[in-house]
């Protein structure tokens, strides 16, 4: 993993990127940020087991489905799969080590109560 700072990279709104085998972060201070380090390698390692390509094809194919099920951008982010399980687990600083292939598609259906 090389993290490296590309402030003009990352779009508004967001502090981090991940492109296999690289985590962009937008200012220099995000180097010692934990919980957005471990977010974006919960993201290296999705991409991984999609082999990187089949990866950015299903977030975005994902993404157009929260959109239209949404009609809010920020919402149809913050409910792709990938996004949902990287979230959920940012502070769990041990994940990874004990993290199942495919943890993802637990994420993939949103339940209702």
């Amino acid at each position: 993993m090389f993290v490296i700072v590309a402030k003009y990279l990352i779009p508004k709104g967001y502090r981090g990127l991940t492109l296999f085998p690289f985590v962009f972060v937008k200012y220099r201070y995000d180097f010692d940020n934990k919980v957005l380090v471990n977010h974006e390698k919960i993201h290296l390692r999705q991409q991984l087991e999609l082999l990187v390509l089949p990866f950015f094809v299903w977030y975005f194919v994902e993404y157009a489905v929260r959109l239209l099920q949404y009609k809010n951008a920020n919402l149809a982010y913050r409910n792709i799969s990938f996004e949902r399980e990287a979230y959920a687990n940012e502070f769990h600083f041990d994940y990874l080590k004990t993290r199942p292939f495919f943890s993802f598609l637990n994420y993939l259906y949103i339940k209702r109560i």
